[in-house]
């Protein structure tokens, strides 16, 4: 019986661990068959993220500052930017003392002319490129441009977004789209990239076809450059409300519409075969001194350069205009270049618009108007010895300028490590070596020595240009050994004999009158002014509840303030008489005027330029509604073109 007992007990026992060994196997299956579907999904989601990025980045062009440098070098200059951030951190002392480590074993290898075997210990590699900083360039042109609740959405959404992702730099909002370049860390930038993707613009498009949602910036292209140091980053994120994105006096009605007249847009290297061919001009877009330190530079049997010697983008038109300007573009095919391609997006536009509608254009028989796509910017990223360009491309960051890559990876080598490293770091594209885009173009406007760098904050002092000046005259001139006088002007000066101001003004005033008169002619009733940068910001009209449209304008320049000057700092609103104040003894204008608009908006936004200065002095605007009694308006106050 005991024995049974005992058989018994065994049996059972046995049972139940067969029991748990079956509920085991039964959670293992659970078990692997949950992980198989865990795993399933993190697979599709990593396939759906990278499916989402690879649509993010498809018009991302991005490239490292230090790409062509030695493998020393480029490990020198990763621990300097780590040692840079860190001096303002928490570890400064310590990344002083690293930075010394640093600078002592670059100058030892340049003084011995070899490449160090190892870095020296006392700095620590850098754990990541977070440090780094990355520059972003892009623009966009929107057409139709946002209307005023759209455009203050933009503005918002660009804004907030920059320092949500701790962007910094400068951005130029208008109407008519955006133009930016901006700094921030790799992730940041791209991130906000990513959302600025997905931003309507204030204005949800739905494609017919596809149902999907169509954004502004879908097809926008950003150029990215990474891994530059932390001294190249913006100090602060602004965001400037601006009539044109790149000011050509070609705002509103005057602007040629992109989508239909626009340039067409050649990649790099298609732009670099163009330049080699006969019959064709190449119009550097840009401003005189910036081509005075670097520009294409096509052979002999190919393009041929023409440089506007504009000093401001505002001067385009008008040399569009000009006669011997068409005659060296009769018969040929024209290309056009600028640093990052937003100047040429109106200026090839305007040009083709000329081609269509206006008849003395039309019969130069130009064969085709095109425009290099992403500027000199993203033909560097194609061409990093230099291709066809000569000298240093001048950029509004903190570069300040700079040669394509492969030739700055050989200047920086040649200064660090020695001639003979640089001697292996130099890189040959297309049988152009990287030593021959270094040839300076520029030279000092003091002393006539070879010199390409914009120093300091001195500018001509006729046309106010940056000035370009050599490292030593620069020191004299602050040392007080030699100074900069008046007559040290910038070459465009010299060269058009410009010695003040003045002159300058009077020649650029009779320039304009004759083009306005010229364009006024063509237009007929159609004819706008043109918008003034400084005063026709996309101002938001003030409340004018009682529907008022006489104004009383005061503080205005008596010396300079005309009736074209005011309209165009009024526009967009629409005048229709001024009442000029003068002195009751002398007879002269003293500042002050009445003047009628069309309506009550158009008063709504006069009255938001109160407090704007407008040559040299803060305008005072408030509504006057007239006196029952008076006459108003007066007689002979009409103003004809509006």
């Amino acid at each position: 019986m005991a024995d049974d007992n005992k058989k018994d007990k065994k049996k059972s026992k046995k049972h139940k661990k067969k029991r748990h060994r079956d509920d085991d196997d039964d959670d293992e299956d659970l078990r692997k068959a949950k992980k198989k579907k865990l795993k399933k999904e993190k697979k599709k989601l990593k396939k759906k993220k990278q499916r989402e990025e690879k649509e993010i980045d498809e018009k991302i062009v991005s490239s490292s500052a230090i790409e062509f440098y030695p493998k020393d070098l480029k490990q020198l200059q990763l621990e300097k930017n780590q040692v840079n951030v860190n001096v303002n951190g928490d570890n400064g002392a310590d990344a002083t003392a690293a930075a010394a480590a640093a600078a002592a074993a670059a100058a030892a290898a340049a003084k011995a002319k070899t490449t160090p075997k190892t870095i020296t210990k006392e700095v620590a590699a850098p754990k990541e490129k977070a440090n780094n900083i990355t520059l972003l360039l892009f623009y966009q042109y929107v057409e139709p441009c946002w209307d005023d609740e759209q455009f203050q959405v933009a503005l918002k959404f660009v804004t907030d977004q920059g320092n949500k992702y701790g962007l910094t730099g400068r951005m130029r909002v208008a109407k008519e789209g955006l133009n930016c370049t901006l700094t921030g860390s790799p992730d940041g930038i791209r991130n906000w990239c990513a959302a600025l993707r997905k931003f309507d613009g204030g204005r949800s498009k739905v494609d017919k076809d596809t149902g999907e949602k169509i954004t502004e910036f879908a097809k926008t292209e950003f150029k990215l450059t990474d891994d530059l140091p932390p001294k190249q980053r913006f100090p602060k994120l602004h965001a400037f409300e601006v009539v044109e994105i790149v000011n050509y006096g070609l705002a509103g009605s005057r602007a040629p519409e992109i989508a239909k007249y626009g340039g067409t847009h050649l990649e790099p290297e298609d732009y670099h075969n163009k330049m080699c061919e006969k019959d064709t001009v190449i119009i550097d877009v840009r401003n005189h001194y910036e081509a005075n330190i670097g520009r294409f530079n096509p052979p002999e049997d190919g393009a041929k350069m023409i440089d506007p010697m504009m000093r401001k983008s505002t001067e385009f038109p008008i040399w569009l205009d000009k006669k011997e300007t068409k005659d060296m573009l009769r018969g040929k095919q024209v290309l056009m270049y600028c640093t990052g391609g937003v100047r040429c997006e109106r200026a090839s536009a305007l040009l083709k618009q000329k081609i269509e509608t206006e008849d003395d254009t039309k019969s130069l028989g130009i064969k085709g108007v095109y425009q290099l796509q992403g500027g000199i910017d993203k033909y560097f990223k194609q061409f990093p010895s230099g291709g066809l360009w000569k000298g240093k491309n001048y950029v509004f960051d903190k570069r300040f300028a700079h040669a394509p890559p492969a030739v700055e990876a050989v200047d920086r080598t040649k200064k660090v490590l020695g001639d003979d490293e640089a001697a292996k770091v130099e890189k040959v594209v297309d049988g152009i070596p990287a030593s021959a885009a270094e040839e300076v173009s520029g030279s000092c406007e003091a002393c006539s020595k070879p010199w390409d760098m914009y120093r300091g904050k001195r500018r001509c002092p006729t046309c106010g240009v940056p000035s370009l000046i050599c490292r030593e005259c620069f020191e004299k001139d602050k040392s007080g050994l030699q100074k900069l006088g008046r007559d040290i002007r910038c070459d465009l000066c010299v060269a058009e004999d410009v010695k003040n101001k003045q002159q300058l003004r009077e020649r650029e005033e009779k320039e304009m009158r004759e083009y306005e008169n010229n364009y006024k002619q063509k237009l007929g009733d159609k004819y706008e002014p043109y918008m003034q940068r400084k005063h026709a910001i996309t101002r938001k009209p003030k409340p004018n509840p009682e529907r008022i449209t006489r104004l009383f304008l005061k503080n205005m320049c008596a010396k300079q303030m005309d009736e074209a000057k005011l309209l165009e700092v009024l526009h967009p609103a629409k005048v229709t008489h001024i009442q000029w104040l003068t002195d009751r003894n002398t007879g002269c204008f003293y500042g002050s005027a009445f003047i009628e608009v069309k309506t009550a908006e158009d008063a709504g936004s006069v009255l938001a330029l109160d407090g704007m200065t407008v040559l040299g002095r803060r305008m005072k605007v408030k509504y006057q509604k007239p006196d029952e009694k008076s006459i108003w308006p007066l007689p002979g106050t009409e103003i004809v073109s509006t």
